[in-house]
């Protein structure tokens, strides 16, 4: 009885949270021309009411209205209401958007205004937006990209995020999780009539639809990770012997001083990331500790993380000077397809350097002196062209995703197995689950277990 009452209690607790009325600053935060406030709940339209009072304006009308404090009755401010009633609004529920003049205090007094009335409380981060998934408004593909273009800092991240808000890419997760399930239903009508033997066409047509969306999958798995990078950054590392140039690499690169910069040797202990826009490209840079032996345990650690930094990155850029140039162990292991060798100070002469680093096309600069470093910039300009040359055709843009469409692939393998030895109800089972996978892209099922991740990067507001 007790454990039934707390459930009751817990129902409606639950019920009470998701009828509040939620209100935010939707503009970013500071001093502005304009500020804008968003209302959203049942209560929205009496909010209005009693901060204007006056009655609600024209559905979508921008209306000048005077807003006041409901305590006092003393005036706030003059702006723009507009009223969305739902189901016809970005939520799904009644709305409000507020445009007034961006003053702190403005904000301030009017949001504390609409805190006095009852039910209504400040939005957390993303609900407005997590209110229009629940309420069937957009799916978690488009949630996710409404995210995206917010944070989007360059031309390719914006284009990606208006490609997935498009839905697009929704629609082929969608088709190929709609034609699982119709192979679902012709293969479980095999286990509900056993009797009754299906044709062998269909049997057949089962086992090469299921091959053709399993190669399907794999194909846009093999994306080289290219929507990942795109959304998060492109990762370049900057590793080399102490004194070789790097932080000041950081620091022409940036056009900031980012880095110190200092004749002593291990100076730089941690890794310095700086964010860059290359040619409309996202790119994070990292600047690390000097590479050497060293008793220093501060400095060692800082030299693990610079390995690491290394071996995590898209690109190295490993750059070392004319006396360094038989610094040769840590060289073998990070000099590949993806490095390039720079060899600063080129100005103070070339012959100590050893002829074997020949072979990797090194590229000659002198920071100090501004020498030869748009060659390096081009030479990155083009590994990123290389890296983002097929980003039009990309499905996938986050590790959630990619985690779904490889369990989704591991589950049809599964299947085919199980379905050629003939143990047709474990095969169903795993059928069920690739389609789950699917529908936990876009939505399609019961996300609630996942819903915090994807909406607590949101700013509030939104």
């Amino acid at each position: 009885h007790i454990i039934i009452k707390k459930l009751y209690y817990k129902k409606l607790l639950n019920i009470y949270t998701i009828q509040m009325t939620i209100y935010a600053l939707s503009s970013g935060s500071g001093i502005s021309g304009i500020a804008s406030i968003r209302i959203s709940g049942e209560l929205t339209k009496n909010v209005v009411e009693k901060l204007t009072n006056s009655r609600i304006p024209k559905p979508r009308l921008a209306t000048l209205k005077k807003i006041n404090n409901i305590t006092t009755n003393e005036l706030i401010d003059e702006g723009i209401i507009i009223w969305f009633p739902g189901p016809n609004s970005y939520t799904g529920e009644d709305m409000a958007e507020l445009h007034v003049h961006g003053s702190v205090a403005v904000v301030k007094a009017i949001q504390n205004s609409i805190a006095e009335i009852d039910g209504c409380r400040i939005a957390e981060p993303g609900e407005f937006t997590k209110l229009a998934f629940l309420n069937k408004k957009i799916n978690l593909q488009k949630a996710e990209s409404i995210a995206d273009l917010i944070s989007s800092e360059t031309e390719i991240q914006r284009r990606q995020a208006i490609k997935i808000m498009t839905g697009k890419t929704a629609e082929r997760f969608n088709s190929w999780r709609d034609g699982l399930v119709k192979i679902l239903s012709n293969f479980e009508a095999k286990i509900d009539f056993p009797e009754e033997d299906l044709p062998e066409d269909i049997l057949k047509d089962i086992k090469i639809k299921v091959n053709e969306i399993k190669n399907e999958i794999k194909k846009t798995l093999n994306d080289q990770k290219v929507g990942e990078r795109i959304r998060e950054g492109f990762k370049i590392a900057i590793v080399g012997p102490p004194n070789a140039g790097k932080s000041s690499l950081l620091n022409y690169l940036s056009n900031k001083e980012a880095s110190i910069v200092s004749e002593i040797a291990g100076t730089t202990r941690d890794v310095i990331e700086v964010h860059l826009n290359i040619n409309g490209l996202p790119v994070i840079i990292s600047d690390t500790a000097g590479i050497r032996n060293s008793k220093d345990e501060i400095e060692k650690k800082g030299i693990k993380l610079a390995l690491q930094k290394a071996e995590d990155a898209d690109l190295n850029i490993v750059i070392i000077e004319p006396k360094s140039g038989h610094f040769t162990g840590f060289l073998k292991d990070l000099l590949n397809s993806k490095s390039i060798l720079v060899i600063n100070k080129s100005d103070l002469g070339v012959d100590s350097i050893v002829p074997e680093f020949k072979r990797y096309a090194p590229i000659y600069i002198s920071i100090k002196n501004e020498k030869n470093l748009n060659s390096l910039i081009t030479e990155i300009k083009n590994r990123l062209k290389n890296q983002f040359h097929n980003s039009e055709n990309i499905l996938i843009t986050r590790e959630r995703h990619r985690y779904n469409l490889e369990q989704c692939v591991e589950h049809l393998e599964n299947f085919e197995e199980k379905n050629n030895s003939e143990e047709f109800d474990k095969a169903s089972e795993d059928l069920r689950l690739a389609i789950r996978n699917l529908g936990k892209i876009t939505g399609k099922v019961d996300v609630e277990e996942i819903l915090g991740s994807i909406f607590r990067d949101f700013c509030i507001g939104k």
